[in-house]
């Protein structure tokens, strides 16, 4: 598309008006990076489209590491080696009996509980290896989270921590003992970390406003994808090594980094926030070339307000805690995605002890994720945001604690807790996108990060709860339940969202919070 006026021209635009949206509009302006996606990349075509989906793929490897401790870490059945021994088949626990009256149902390499002889630890022991991925993923995230907005972007970042949980997971094969297998998972969960922020943020701000929220819900499809794989992976490899399924899920991630390097771009919106004008200028050139529009302008007036890009790498963190509307903000959704990253995490790890067939069970968790994306993706522009997640953490939150009584009918238990679980998924989705509507473009990763701590934190607490209730239900269902809701009443502090613009700079958002 030729065009020789000047890319951002110093008017305020007619998509910028009062009319459409008082609040997020800078009165002196230039138009928003939005106004240039519109105006001069064009709509959104399919290999703008394609690139962005190809980002939210990262999400498939996230949920796979996340989750795989499930099968790796899981607790084998037993089986009583002597006909007819009553002495061992009315023993409560099996460390009550003999080492030589029972045995393992399969090869003890089949987990690391039966490998290294834990299944007579303490909980924190058996809990460690999971707990140390989500503590990982706590400190990765905190001392990761401005390096996607301040020195390195959305791409590196993301670049990055792919490139580092797939080298983590492929050493993982080498543990000798659980010591080591701990660490190696913390190493893994610490380069994770960001994967899920800077794919939700870079895919969403490559793309036009219209696909925006369809690219976001993608990476929730994507993400049940990958959690719905290991299932599969597990029982065809139920009798080899639990070492094989690190195997079979950190090559291809490998493979994907090295994909995502070559096919995707920086996020403009960010270029430009950090005065990276070249940069941006090139990137919207291509991104326009991919939607067949040929850009010929000036560019002498491109730039976004006055936003400090020369700042050091913890100006995004200190923006949000000295701002105060962004500190308010902040506190409460992260409150919000404490309670949900408890069940969230906390479900799938505990669904062993619902006394069913394990690969059942994490395949109907996985497979209640498909209907949370699908609300979410069907109904996004009609969902309220704040509304939405006071309805579904007081319904996750009163079926987890149902969970706690044995019920008659023969399902009845599982289906309740997957119901808690669909519901813990839906509001989650829900935070990312009301995280992506709470905060501008200069600490939109930083924001978003710091809430997905807030959930990993839920996810570092849930393996030692689970552990806890294999004695009592009321430790894991129990306790998942009161703080998911209690938690979720925090929505009640912030703004409505839907229907509003994305800013890019504070001084745009602190009108909308006045």
């Amino acid at each position: 598309m030729a065009d020789s006026t000047p890319l951002l021209p110093p008017y305020i635009s007619p998509s910028f008006s009062d009319t459409e949206n008082p609040k997020c509009v800078n009165q002196v302006i230039v138009p928003s990076i939005d106004d240039a996606i519109e105006r001069y990349i064009g709509d959104t075509g399919l290999p703008q489209l394609f690139r962005a989906l190809f980002v939210a793929v990262a999400w498939i490897f996230d949920a796979q590491q996340t989750f795989i401790s499930v099968f790796t870490d899981a607790d084998p059945a037993w089986h009583c080696t002597k006909v007819g021994d009553e002495s061992c088949s009315s023993a409560p626990q099996r460390c009550d009996l003999p080492k030589d009256s029972w045995a393992w149902d399969l090869p003890e390499h089949t987990s690391v509980v039966s490998e290294w002889g834990l299944e007579c630890s303490g909980a924190a022991l058996v809990s460690l290896p999971a707990s140390a991925f989500f503590a990982g993923c706590l400190v990765g995230g905190f001392l990761l989270a401005t390096l996607a907005d301040s020195t390195l972007g959305r791409k590196n970042v993301l670049l990055l921590s792919c490139l580092s949980m797939s080298l983590a997971g492929a050493l993982t094969i080498l543990s000798p003992n659980v010591w080591v297998y701990s660490a190696l998972r913390f190493v893994c969960g610490f380069g994770r970390a960001m994967i899920g922020t800077s794919a939700l943020v870079l895919s969403t701000e490559i793309v036009g406003k219209r696909w925006r929220d369809k690219v976001s819900i993608f990476g929730f499809f994507c993400f049940t994808l990958g959690f719905l794989s290991l299932p599969a992976i597990a029982y065809v490899n139920r009798t080899s090594s639990w070492r094989s399924l690190y195997l079979w899920t950190s090559v291809p991630s490998f493979c994907y980094t090295i994909l995502l390097y070559f096919l995707v771009h920086e996020s403009p919106r960010w270029l430009l926030v950090r005065g990276r004008r070249q940069e941006a200028i090139d990137t919207i050139k291509n991104i326009a070339s991919l939607n067949g529009n040929h850009i010929h302008s000036s560019f002498s007036t491109l730039h976004v307000g006055d936003e400090t890009w020369n700042t050091n790498v913890f100006s995004a963190i200190k923006m949000l805690y000295v701002t105060r509307w962004a500190f308010r903000r902040l506190a409460a959704i992260m409150t919000v995605s404490f309670g949900v990253g408890m069940i969230y995490y906390g479900m799938p790890l505990n669904v062993g002890n619902l006394g069913s067939n394990l690969y059942l069970s994490v395949t109907f968790n996985a497979l209640a994720e498909f209907p949370s994306s699908l609300v979410t993706f069907f109904l996004v522009d009609r969902l309220n945001r704040r509304s939405s997640l006071l309805v579904f953490t007081a319904l996750s939150g009163i079926c987890s604690v149902t969970c706690v009584y044995p019920l008659k009918a023969e399902g009845l238990r599982m289906g309740v807790e997957v119901v808690s679980f669909f519901s813990a998924c839906t509001a989650f989705n829900i935070v990312l996108i009301y995280s992506i509507e709470l905060f501008p473009t200069c600490i939109r990763n930083s924001a978003i990060s710091m809430v997905r701590q807030a959930v990993v934190l839920g996810g570092v607490l849930a393996p030692l709860l689970v552990a806890e209730g294999r004695k009592r239900s009321f430790l894991s269902f129990g306790v998942f339940g009161l703080v998911i809701g209690c938690c979720g009443l925090f929505a009640i502090c912030l703004p409505e969202t839907r229907g509003r613009s994305m800013c890019d700079t504070m001084e745009e958002e602190g009108l909308s919070s006045n």
